[in-house]
């Protein structure tokens, strides 16, 4: 019995990678802990957060369990039934908050723009894979027309968040084919000028009659609140204002574990999701968020060390850029958080309450792992 036992755990642990699993749980450890002192007014969220990992410990091994080459040819049929969602989400799509982003299928409401942050890695990847032995400039501009469609159609809903995440997905796969940098800096150094006149013109471009052309005043307000959140104090500035305060606080090591002042008098919004990660610097510190950091940086090299041993070119890019999609969203969390970029609702990854994010996150892992496993088996 106990070597049916034995051969059964093996045959269901075969194909998880051991070290980004524990990486994944330490993680989640620290999230959990993290959340029960966010969201003590709502203990319904521990146990909601408990079940949103259960479905994608099993949405990651069942993506593990499915070779790159599967994968592989079922690129364009998901990116196709994603992109023809977020046509639906545009007509059909229900409104809330202002904004059109989510389907009703059934009793089921979904947000078809999540499906994206999986299907354009392997989209992209499949169509370079494609053209690996003769790779032009038009395959670039094609690689960016497949990348831009389903962005402005996420962008338009609005989801600004989402659609950054779709557009460094898109972006990572492209460079890693081999994106010139003559092509690249020309753009950076235009964004750099861009961003030194905005700083230096804040009072002109941020008056309250200045219009932005192509850009909601929401949008405009989120940008010029992160220039100076003074200005708006009780009002848009709020989120960055007590966020910075909270992180500030937490000083070397922390104010400790369910002794957060601001996260327990209710001055951080959103503290269970999108400003989590002022809820651990206050309760945890500086020395905790070194911690959280090392644990990233080691996920993140694991990650490279299965893209740099991956036996085909499609697998290359697809775990490269599934690796530096866990840094986009940990690296945007935190800089907004900090004040040094517009709060635009990214979550912490493994760490904030929410079972979509999280399920995506997983099936990335999963794809990681059935990478790193059929490699061996390609090797051998």
């Amino acid at each position: 019995m106990l070597q049916l036992a034995a051969r059964a755990w093996d045959r269901l642990t075969e194909s998880i990678d051991g070290t980004l699993m524990l990486l994944a749980v330490l993680i989640i450890a620290l999230g959990l802990f993290t959340l029960y002192s966010a969201a003590y007014e709502n203990p319904a969220r521990m146990q909601a957060q408990f079940v949103n990992i259960g479905v994608a410990l099993v949405a990651m091994w069942i993506a593990a369990q499915v070779p790159p080459q599967t994968l592989m040819r079922m690129a364009v049929p998901i990116y196709a039934v994603g992109l023809a969602l977020l046509v639906a989400v545009a007509l059909f799509g229900e409104v809330a908050n202002g904004a059109r982003r989510w389907l009703h299928v059934g009793v089921v409401r979904f947000q078809p723009s999540e499906i994206m942050k999986i299907a354009m890695p392997l989209m992209l990847a499949w169509y370079f894979q494609r053209r690996e032995a003769t790779l032009t400039a038009r395959d670039y501009l094609v690689a960016a027309l497949i990348l831009a469609v389903p962005a402005a159609l996420i962008a338009r809903q609005p989801d600004l968040g989402t659609a950054l995440l779709v557009l460094a997905a898109g972006f990572y796969v492209i460079f890693l084919a081999g994106l010139s940098w003559r092509l690249i800096v020309p753009v950076a150094a235009l964004g750099a000028v861009g961003l030194i006149a905005l700083i230096a013109f804040e009072t002109q471009i941020c008056h309250p009659d200045a219009v932005w052309p192509g850009i909601k005043a929401y949008q405009k307000a989120r940008v010029c609140t992160l220039l100076d959140p003074s200005t708006d104090p009780l009002g848009r500035g709020f989120h960055i204002i007590q966020a910075t305060i909270a992180v500030g606080s937490g000083g070397f090591t922390g104010k400790g574990w369910l002794q957060g002042t601001q996260t327990h008098l209710e001055f951080i919004p959103e503290r269970s999701t999108d400003f989590i990660f002022a809820v651990f610097s206050e309760e945890f510190g500086l020395a905790g968020n070194a911690v959280l950091l090392v644990l990233y940086v080691a996920l993140l090299a694991r990650g490279f060390v299965i893209a740099a041993g991956a036996p085909t070119f499609f697998a290359r890019l697809l775990a490269g850029a599934i690796t530096l999609i866990f840094f986009t969203y940990a690296f945007v969390n935190m800089g907004m958080v900090s004040g040094i970029l517009p709060v635009v609702g990214v979550p912490l990854p493994l760490v904030s309450y929410g079972g979509t994010a999280l399920v995506t996150l997983f099936l990335g892992l999963g794809i990681l792992m059935s990478i790193q496993k059929h490699r061996k088996l390609v090797q051998t």
